[in-house]
């Protein structure tokens, strides 16, 4: 019996299927080959035809069926998507536009708008959040830029929720994505309909509310003539990219962070105290959990990490592959002998109140120090940036005593995880997984194949234990403290 794990993101659309008795990956295909095209009518837009995300998905659930694996044995489906994006379909359930999607910066005024008409109070104790650039905003740029658009809108919902209505034909959301879209109200545990007010946004567009796990959507025959997937399949597990990312690494209680090290960084941790950031330098969604108790997630984004190290590459070693870069780094000392830099040239950051200070390269020595010393310095100054924004999310309740994380892109870097873990004074645990097969867990667990969560988890790999470097202690300290004095100038 297979679980089918779907994850819908902007560059590719991949499956997997995961033996559910084996608790193991048996296949897995990722569409399209190259990067999926954003349009981008005006400068800021990103939008995608939300078609063709069924088109790649489809293409992969063949490419598995043409290896040998029947779609007829899988017996639960779990979606994961791309955040923040809105869809809008007629009364037919035909999209009326393009998917406007999580990188659209258009709605940034609008959201702002609605901090002061709703009031910064109002939002910070019942959103936990500014109503920002998120699906709300955006819907409400279309009533205000789009009114026949806006008009021709029946319902709206989120990348996930499309995908489940295509494979079910019926309409729904959940909880944790009216959350991700700054549409839930953590002060009374319900939809945020204070927030469609304020713009306007009709209620009768909101599509019905079903649990993130464990649900009664089901596929219908029409996914069963064209994939193969049996008609009333369960599609038990819905979540964003990121609660799916933590989700995957087996993150569920209070205390627990996950990360990701990609082009930029992301740290998602749990905690069971709903309440705000005061800068919105870091977010708070409901979390996707079996719990029966409610978590939250708190999401801090940066955007300047791995691309800082790709254009050291670049520009300082390119006849260095990467883990040639991650030896040579390591012949220098803890802190570089003074060399200090900041990794945040990848535009406006959150975490530093959506100001744009650029990448930094401060105290340098132009006798003692090399080319190593800047590799080292990267990568440290990254792992600075993590532990500056983990700082934050304390202030939220949040007390990291493990990190898991995927063992991928930054996370293969020696100075970066234990540079981490020696300042987060936190164990960091790597596993073999990714989003698709998250889905895939999640939804066998929805779908009740899974007794808990623990036994869910059971055969997830762990890969590699990294622990804190005692002896790095007092020279990162002092770094670290070189590097927040810097970047205090700055902000």
């Amino acid at each position: 019996m297979y679980s089918l794990g779907i994850d819908v993101g902007s560059s590719s659309v991949k499956v997997a299927l995961l033996d559910i008795e084996s608790g193991r990956c048996v296949c897995s295909a990722s569409n399209p080959k190259q990067e999926a095209p954003i349009k981008s009518p005006e400068k800021g837009f990103a939008e995608q035809d939300p078609r063709s995300w069924w088109e790649y998905m489809s293409e992969g659930v063949r490419e598995m069926a043409a290896k040998g694996f029947s779609m007829s044995d899988v017996r639960s489906i779990g979606i994961s998507y791309q955040m923040h994006g809105l869809v809008a379909v007629d009364r037919d359930n035909r999209p009326v536009r393009d998917a406007i999607i999580w990188c659209d910066s258009r709605a940034v005024g609008i959201g702002e708008e609605a901090l002061n008409g709703i009031g910064y109070d109002e939002c910070m104790t019942r959103l936990l959040n500014s109503p920002g650039n998120f699906t709300a905003s955006k819907l409400a740029w279309v009533k205000r830029n789009e009114p026949d658009v806006y008009a021709r809108t029946s319902r709206f919902m989120l990348p996930g929720d499309y995908i489940a209505y295509l494979l079910s034909g019926e309409l729904s959301t959940t909880a944790t994505g009216l959350s991700e879209g700054i549409l839930w109200d953590f002060k009374n545990g319900c939809r945020a309909d204070f927030v469609a007010d304020y713009f306007g946004i009709d209620h009768d567009k909101f599509c019905p509310i079903v649990p993130a796990i464990g649900n009664d959507i089901r596929t219908n025959a029409a996914t069963q003539e064209a994939l193969g997937i049996p008609a009333g399949t369960p599609i038990s597990y819905r979540a964003g990219d990121q609660p799916n990312n933590a989700f995957s690494l087996n993150v569920l209680e209070p205390g627990e962070i996950a990360a990701t090290g990609g082009t930029s960084g992301v740290v998602y941790g749990v905690t069971d105290l709903p309440k705000a950031d005061l800068h919105s330098r870091v977010n708070t969604f409901l979390h996707v959990t079996p719990s029966k108790e409610q978590r939250m997630g708190v999401l801090l984004c940066i955007n300047g990490t791995g691309i800082m190290n790709a254009w050291t590459r670049r520009n300082v070693a390119p006849d260095l592959t990467y883990n040639q870069m991650n030896e040579l780094g390591q012949t220098v000392p803890v802190g570089c002998e003074g060399l200090t830099v900041l990794p945040f040239g990848n535009g406006a950051e959150r975490v530093l109140c959506n100001k744009n200070v650029g990448a930094r390269f401060c105290g340098v020595d132009l006798v003692r120090q090399n080319r190593a010393h800047v590799i080292r310095a990267v990568h440290e100054g990254i792992a600075f940036s993590f532990k500056y924004g983990i700082d934050i999310m304390k202030d939220l309740g949040l007390q990291p005593n493990v990190i898991h994380a995927g063992e991928a892109n930054m996370f293969l870097n020696p100075i970066f995880r234990s540079t981490l873990a020696t300042l987060c004074d936190s164990r960091i645990e790597l596993f073999d997984t990714d989003g698709s097969l998250g889905a895939a867990r999640g939804a066998a667990l929805g779908a009740g194949y899974y007794a808990s969560a623990k036994e869910a988890f059971a055969n997830l790999a762990k890969t590699l234990t990294v622990e804190p470097e005692q002896s790095w202690k007092a020279p990162l300290e002092d770094a670290y403290g070189r590097w927040t004095e810097e970047l205090g100038k700055l902000v």
